[in-house]
């Protein structure tokens, strides 16, 4: 896992200026108590949604999958709706970002603390921390209080 991570963190710069188009995925996990999921990652500020990149030959729903269950060892149980494709062109840009919604899914074991993630933790909406990310409250509310859905991230 530390070598995966040491490898990414590296290579993140390098496909950024080398390929014209990267994506990612992020999902709005969403409990019984309609908290949603955050996740604090060591590389970088804020608190965000659960997800990261789409590998080569592997389709946005498969990519959300094996996200969901690395950051947070969760599976789905139930197919995700998806909010939309964003663009990220402050970060990257040829970056966008897939959100979908996820409402039906279980823990299947309790991830441990590594050097990505160091911090998971449901909030209710109207608690969110003072730390989350512009983009990641933008989608909370246009995906759970039926803001209109924009284009950017």
């Amino acid at each position: 896992m530390l070598d995966t991570l040491l490898i990414r963190l590296l290579l993140q710069p390098y496909w950024r200026l080398t390929r014209g188009q990267t994506l990612g995925v992020q999902g709005i996990v969403v409990d019984d108590a309609g908290r949603v999921l955050l996740v604090r990652h060591g590389y970088v500020r804020g608190w965000h949604l659960p997800g990261g990149g789409v590998e080569h030959n592997e389709c946005l729903e498969s990519a959300l999958i094996r996200e969901l269950g690395e950051e947070s060892g969760i599976i789905l149980d139930g197919k995700p709706a998806l909010l939309g494709v964003f663009s990220n062109f402050e970060r990257s840009r040829g970056d966008h970002i897939a959100v979908y919604v996820v409402r039906r899914w279980h823990r299947f074991q309790e991830p441990r603390r590594n050097l990505e993630i160091v911090e998971r933790r449901f909030f209710k909406l109207d608690s969110l921390p003072a730390e989350i990310i512009d983009g990641a409250r933008r989608r909370l509310e246009e995906a759970l209080q039926e803001k209109p859905v924009g284009n950017e991230w």
